[in-house]
């Protein structure tokens, strides 16, 4: 059964929102995604947000740029937690979305990642996950891991090579 519902406003979002649900993946996180625009079709957004507790997810992640509503309006109505991720457009460079979606009023929140944070957003849900589940914080610890071991071995080749020949 799917934790976690990954929404995005547009097919545009994809590249972005693959990343989180690559992350999803990784560590056996299972997830549903959907393209819903809260814009221009209300009505399924609605439905969406309102059915996601009666599904079982525990988080929602959900992408925006410009407007951005979509993770305010899945915080407002599903109780559990919403992860913003704000996207890069092209007016603003994505600060329209990141303003958008971290400034959420008083009893509203929504947890924002950096403009473009797909990973991030993908890791955060899975710590929120992993407080209630054992194994799933294991594979957590196993990935952080590996990104240490990616460091020091980069490390291992700039200090055997030297910068010039890296």
């Amino acid at each position: 059964m799917a934790k976690v519902g990954i929404v995005m406003g547009s097919d545009s979002d994809m590249p972005v929102m693959s990343k989180a649900a690559g992350i999803l993946d990784k560590l056996g996180v299972e997830y549903e995604m959907r393209i819903i625009s809260a814009h221009r079709e209300p009505d399924v957004f609605f439905e969406y947000a309102k059915s996601a507790e009666e599904k079982g997810w525990k988080v929602i992640i959900a992408g925006a740029g410009m407007a951005a509503h979509l993770p305010g309006m899945c915080a407002a109505i599903f109780p559990m937690p919403v992860i913003g991720i704000p996207m890069h457009t092209t007016s603003l460079g994505g600060r329209d979305s990141l303003y958008s979606i971290v400034q959420m009023p008083s009893g509203i929140p929504v947890a924002t990642v950096a403009i473009n944070g797909g990973a991030n957003a993908g890791l955060l849900a899975a710590k929120i996950l992993a407080t209630s589940d054992e194994e799933l914080l294991g594979r957590l610890k196993a990935y952080a891991k590996e990104l240490k071991e990616q460091v020091e071995a980069k490390d291992a080749r700039l200090q055997e090579t030297g910068y010039e020949n890296y």
